[in-house]
């Protein structure tokens, strides 16, 4: 549990430290800080060091968008953890929270365009690979909390 709790922890670290390094040392206009964002979901989930093999890339973008969009964040983990807590399903709640992203981005922030297109992009990269689940959810297979 502690191992899980540092993994997503360090990965969350990795999509801030991504973006802040683009906006630190790089540009930073929104058209850059949104591909930094991108950038280091797609990294998440294609690793060059472990045969492009990874994850679903939720915590990346969380931790992106702590940096690009912190308040609209928050809305969209109020409602990741109450569906967590009312179905007992995280990658149910990962999907909701990815659905909701861009709109809750734009109509909270009201951001550049391209940080909105990078929260609907990342959004719909995190439901894609969430595609196994999807079908599991369905079918009633999906395991729970």
């Amino acid at each position: 549990k502690l191992v899980g709790i540092g993994t997503l922890v360090l990965d969350i670290g990795k999509g801030w430290v991504a973006v802040w390094l683009m906006a630190q040392y790089g540009s930073a206009e929104p058209m850059w800080l949104a591909l930094a964002g991108l950038t280091v979901i797609l990294g998440h989930a294609f690793p060059v060091f472990l045969k492009f093999q990874g994850g679903k890339a939720v915590a990346s973008f969380v931790g992106a968008f702590l940096y690009l969009a912190p308040v609209p964040l928050l809305a969209i983990t109020v409602v990741f953890v109450a569906t967590v807590w009312k179905t007992r399903y995280v990658s149910l709640g990962s999907i909701v929270g990815a659905a909701l992203a861009p709109v809750a981005v734009w109509m909270i922030d009201h951001p550049s365009d391209w940080i909105v297109a990078a929260a609907l992009v990342g959004g719909l990269f995190i439901i894609w690979r969430h595609r196994g689940n999807i079908v599991r959810l369905r079918a009633g297979t999906e395991n729970k909390l």
